[in-house]
């Protein structure tokens, strides 16, 4: 059934762009991004836009862009393959520890996190593990033949990000849903190497714009044509890199389950209702009658039946939901709440004690260098919800009890 649930914006020269953001704020800034990008010819039918809209690198994060005969490297931007996992566990909130910093620290110890210039990067690996060599065997040899036509992405953060979690709204929690179940959930994508093929890619487009004098409305919309050498080459890339993206989500989660069972007195599983799911991707879809090349860049597939995450912020709730096929979304809904201000404002605006409150109850950090994750930097993530009640229901309402951050 089409959805009624959306508002359209559109400029003479473009595409329509269809937003579900009722009750929630869309700036300026995006919205100038959204007419600049349904302005490109190459752009089928409409853009569908999530309530968790912001303003991103080329094109705006919680948008939906069916291409036919193009792709738009910074459409699918750098963190490519970025998306959540999540697991339901055989516990329930009675097995919890009294005091759960020993989980985080043994979660701590088990994934690598964070980033350090200076020596080693504590965010890689020293030594990998087994499973981490057993899965770069696997993704070696198409990362090599890319690497022969593009060898600049050789030398790369790969191998050794390979299960680990990285930086920024990246995380790794311990949830209870609303039957007290314990969930473990985490976010991340394609580390180092997927930013390198990013910026390589959304850069060649670039060069190819000036090569072929093309005009654009906004530099970073440079794209491939299909057919083009290029874009055999991005393709081959950017599927690889969400490859080892759903990899890394893979063995981090394995590796946190086996950390929290050799310190749980109660043995348990997490073979129930497991999601792995990609937000910033692009593949080829049938829409409408025609195959489309689509790019979510901060969108989930939300196909009948199909399932996904929409996370709150590091204070908030977070969603299993199923999805309802809503056509004229192309599929999709929300990756998140989606930020509402900057990670300096948020830093400028508050303080520690404000990210304490913020996150009272939850096992997590709470100093300086997370304060641009306080909750209140994001969108209500009960009005995004709200907002897109014809493209998604919930299955299960999770709230972190700990929260491990980079």
């Amino acid at each position: 059934m089409p959805s009624q649930n959306y508002q359209v914006l559109q400029e003479d020269q473009g595409k329509p762009i269809k937003l579900w953001a009722q009750g929630v704020p869309v700036d300026d800034a995006a919205k100038k991004q959204l007419l600049n990008m349904a302005r490109m010819p190459f752009v089928f039918k409409h853009i569908a836009v999530m309530p968790d809209v912001h303003f991103g690198l080329g094109s705006t994060i919680g948008s939906v862009i069916p291409t036919r005969g193009a792709i738009i490297p910074a459409a699918v931007g750098v963190d490519i393959g970025c998306g959540m996992m999540a697991a339901k566990t055989t516990l329930t909130a009675s097995d919890l520890p009294d005091h759960l910093h020993g989980w985080r620290t043994a979660i701590e110890r088990a994934v690598p996190h964070g980033l350090t210039f200076k020596g080693r990067d504590k965010g890689s690996w020293e030594n990998p593990a087994a499973n981490v060599d057993r899965q770069w065997a696997e993704l070696l040899p198409e990362f090599e033949a890319i690497c022969d036509k593009h060898p600049c992405l050789k030398n790369t953060n790969n191998y050794k990000h390979l299960g680990t979690l990285g930086t920024g709204n990246h995380f790794i929690e311990v949830c209870l849903d609303e039957s007290q179940n314990v969930w473990f959930m985490l976010h991340s994508g394609s580390r180092g190497v997927g930013n390198r093929i990013g910026m390589h890619f959304i850069e060649l487009a670039r060069k190819d714009m000036e090569k072929f004098y093309i005009q654009l409305p906004d530099r970073d919309l440079a794209y491939f044509p299909e057919g083009t050498e290029h874009f055999d080459d991005y393709v081959q890339a950017v599927s690889w890199a969400q490859d080892f993206a759903r990899r890394n989500r893979e063995l981090m989660m394995h590796n946190l389950v086996a950390a929290v069972q050799a310190i749980c007195p109660k043995p348990f599983t997490t073979d129930v209702e497991a999601v792995n799911c990609h937000h910033n991707y692009v593949q080829r879809e049938h829409h409408f009658g025609h195959n489309v090349l689509v790019t979510r860049k901060g969108a989930v597939a939300a196909w009948p039946g199909q399932m996904g995450i929409i996370p709150g912020s590091m204070g908030a709730k977070s969603f299993i939901v199923r999805g309802k096929g809503q056509a004229e979304s192309f599929c999709s809904c929300s990756h998140g709440a989606g930020r509402a201000m900057s990670r300096t404002e948020a830093k400028k605006r508050f303080s520690i004690a404000d990210q304490i409150a913020a996150t009272e109850g939850v096992e997590c950090r709470k100093d300086a260098d997370v304060i641009d994750e306080i909750p209140m930097a994001y969108k209500d993530i009960d009005a995004v919800m709200a907002a897109q009640t014809d493209l998604v229901e919930i299955v299960h309402t999770l709230k972190q009890v700990v929260c491990v951050k980079g």
